[in-house]
């Protein structure tokens, strides 16, 4: 549940982030990109560190174990009731769908699933923590409630041909998260666990590295009403890359970065992640502290973000347990607090547009 519009909410940290919708976007001093480290790399190197800032990306390798990342490939294949070694049971010819968001979503290959003890398992890893934790400079951090991704050959009624396409606003194959022309520019982070090893014809991740690294000089040469989520660029100027992936591993990404998923033209291979991320804890927002802490104890879907909409056919809250969390993974969620500043009163500001 976003904040009310008239306060900003500051993290639980000594770090300035502030964000006004519940934590998906951050106003801060310092974009991540231009930040100096006051705290000691955990996890990433010195130019692991240099490349994210660079870059807009950086590989976190076995930041979860491999077979952490098998249990929960499998565990998308059963939750889905489909069978990894029977390709006629990824598709479906009378499926219906309540919504054209729930066909988009499993054309796009969202597994509906948000609170199982796997899912936990790996947010509470300490490893995945701290990469997060280097990025933001901040150790105060909450986790991000997200789903699995399951994505076979693009298909049958998986087609993307099925989604209308557009020629302005938010394209699957390459966008930015954040909008890029407002004048103080959100920050926001994102990341994926992979659960298996990537391929070039399974597609999967893919970015824009070079319009990162020259963003502030291209932006310059663009007209005033140039879309603010899709990048309209020479692809020979700015090639698009798919960062190569194992089992195991923690793509995380700046939310200025274009990026996108490419599709799936294999004959039966699968690209399979868990989306996962972290951002500063919101300590003083109790309404969204309380909302994700009631999602995890009942298991509902959480509500920080309008595309997550739970399986509409057996849902989860009843199939599993309520999953056991870490003293760790109990801050992460908002459970317990980090207990650096204590609570903190809502900032009675007007709340920027570049927090929207």
């Amino acid at each position: 549940m976003p904040a009310p519009d008239r306060y900003l909410y500051r993290a639980a940290s000594d770090v300035p982030y502030f964000s006004s919708d519940g934590g998906e976007t951050y106003l801060a001093r310092t974009p991540l990109r231009d930040i100096e480290k006051s705290r000691p790399l955990r996890v990433l190197s010195e130019d692991d560190f240099a490349f994210w800032q660079t870059y807009g990306y950086v590989i976190v390798k076995e930041a979860i174990p491999a077979a952490a990342a098998k249990r929960l490939l499998d565990f998308a294949w059963d939750f889905q009731g489909l069978d990894p070694e029977r390709p006629e049971t990824w598709y479906s010819e009378d499926r219906a769908f309540a919504s054209e968001l729930e066909q988009h979503l499993h054309v796009y290959g969202f597994v509906e699933a948000y609170h199982h003890q796997l899912l936990w398992d790996s947010r509470q890893t300490q490893r995945v923590y701290d990469a997060f934790a280097d990025v933001w400079d901040c150790e105060e951090l909450w986790v991000t409630l997200d789903r699995l991704n399951l994505n076979p050959p693009n298909v049958k009624d998986r087609d993307r041909a099925h989604i209308e396409p557009t020629d302005k606003g938010f394209d699957i194959e390459l966008h930015w998260d954040v909008d890029t022309t407002l004048g103080v520019l959100p920050q926001r982070v994102q990341g994926i666990i992979a659960l298996n090893d990537t391929q070039e014809d399974h597609g999967g991740f893919q970015c824009s590295p070079e319009l990162f690294r020259r963003f502030e000089e291209w932006k310059v040469a663009q007209p005033a009403d140039r879309d603010p989520i899709r990048p309209n660029t020479d692809r020979a100027e700015f090639p698009v890359v798919r960062p190569e992936l194992k089992a195991g591993d923690l793509l995380i990404w700046n939310g200025l970065l274009a990026h996108g998923v490419a599709r799936n033209t294999s004959d039966n291979g699968v690209r399979a992640v868990q989306y996962l991320s972290m951002m500063p804890a919101l300590e003083s927002d109790h309404e969204v502290r309380k909302s994700r802490v009631e999602s995890w104890r009942s298991l509902s879907t959480p509500d920080w973000n309008k595309t997550l909409v739970g399986d509409a056919r057996r849902h989860e809250s009843l199939r599993y347990p309520t999953a056991e969390l870490t003293d760790l993974g109990a801050k992460l969620l908002g459970l317990e607090s980090w207990g650096t500043t204590g609570p903190a009163t809502p900032t009675e500001e007007p709340a920027c547009d570049a927090s929207a």
